[in-house]
């Protein structure tokens, strides 16, 4: 049925206070969504928001990096979004990406009670990011080997000419590897440390992944990986060991790399970004995660770590700041490009 003139009108206003309110509302009108940009793997990540999505009752809107972004994709618009946020939390795969965004003014500070028993050193300090949920650097050594590397040192160590191997250190968690010890030895020994490799025949691999492979088939002694690689590979039943590097006294210990969260500035739905980052942070998804096929270390103290693992409190760890890894990993690009030879 046509309206008549008065309800016509009446109807027209109703739609314009409408369209008003939506444009003027913007981000307040979804109470009950939390959007999430994320760096972790999807096949990990995605178990734990649907179940904080079922507990809660609060939809998760997740965007989830490519394989080719290689972790830096959500970053980038995370970056881009700045004046306009469409996000309410990041969960990076590492603290360094995190820690950009704090450099940025992307995020904002955020002290979860969730945090309180996660090590100091694995959180920013005025709250802008919180660690969890982590990755060791191990040395995965074939069983068979008769010589093996307690340490880094290895790589650089005539007695083990030609037998180590590592991922290109351009890339991923090498690349962040190589800016910790750069910044606990200094520049000078790091270099050293980079020339030494090429004089000993280190062989670069594609990925840490592929390290393992090749120490595995016995094809090489050892590799610094990732401590998920290395359980992936000995679930696999490929005959490998894990070290942890530089544990005795003097050494650096083995360098870490948790996960990161951390609140938007600005985000348009931020007390539920504030409950998802609770939810992240809880010893329960800790738990989760190190159960996962991911095998992550939790770093709340009490939460079991993956069988094949040590937990964290029984790790010698790196001593870092990961905010100046972040300018660190900028001041050794060059250096590394022409290491690698491009």
């Amino acid at each position: 049925m046509r309206p008549n003139g008065i309800m016509h009108s009446r109807w027209c206003l109703a739609i314009l206070a409408g369209l008003l309110f939506v444009a003027c509302s913007g981000k307040k009108q979804n109470a009950n969504v939390v959007v999430v940009y994320v760096s972790e793997d999807q096949v990990f990540s995605e178990p734990v928001l649907n179940s904080f999505e079922k507990e809660t009752g609060t939809r998760v809107m997740a965007v989830f990096d490519t394989e080719e972004a290689k972790s830096t994709g959500v970053m980038n618009r995370l970056l881009a979004e700045k004046q306009n946020p469409q996000a309410d939390v990041y969960w990076a795969n590492e603290p360094v990406r995190a820690d950009v965004l704090r450099q940025q003014g992307v995020s904002t500070p955020f002290k979860a009670a969730n945090a309180r028993e996660i090590p100091e050193q694995f959180k920013d300090a005025l709250g802008y990011w919180t660690g969890f949920s982590a990755r060791a650097r191990v040395l995965v050594v074939n069983r068979a080997a008769g010589l093996k590397p307690a340490g880094v040192l290895a790589y650089v160590d005539p007695k083990f000419k030609g037998k180590g191997v590592i991922a290109n250190p351009l890339f991923g968690t090498t690349t962040a590897q190589m800016a910790a010890l750069f910044t606990v030895w200094g520049d000078q020994k790091g270099k050293q440390f980079l020339a030494g490799m090429k004089a000993n025949g280190v062989k670069l691999s594609t990925s840490n992944g592929e390290s393992a492979d090749f120490v595995a088939t016995g094809e090489f002694g050892f590799a610094l990986v990732d401590s998920d690689d290395a359980v992936d590979r000995i679930r696999q039943g490929k005959p490998l060991d894990i070290i942890y590097p530089d544990q005795r006294d003097g050494e650096a210990g083995a360098f870490i790399v948790p996960n990161a969260v951390a609140l938007i500035r600005g985000g348009p739905n931020p007390e539920n970004g504030r409950r998802l980052i609770e939810y992240l942070l809880s010893n329960e998804t800790e738990g989760k995660l190190a159960a996962a096929g991911c095998a992550q270390i939790p770093l709340h103290p009490g939460v079991t770590p993956p069988r094949e693992l040590r937990p964290i409190e029984q790790i010698k760890t790196t001593k870092v700041n990961y905010a100046e890894l972040a300018e660190k990993l900028q001041v050794i690009q060059p250096i590394l490009r022409e290491w690698v030879g491009y």
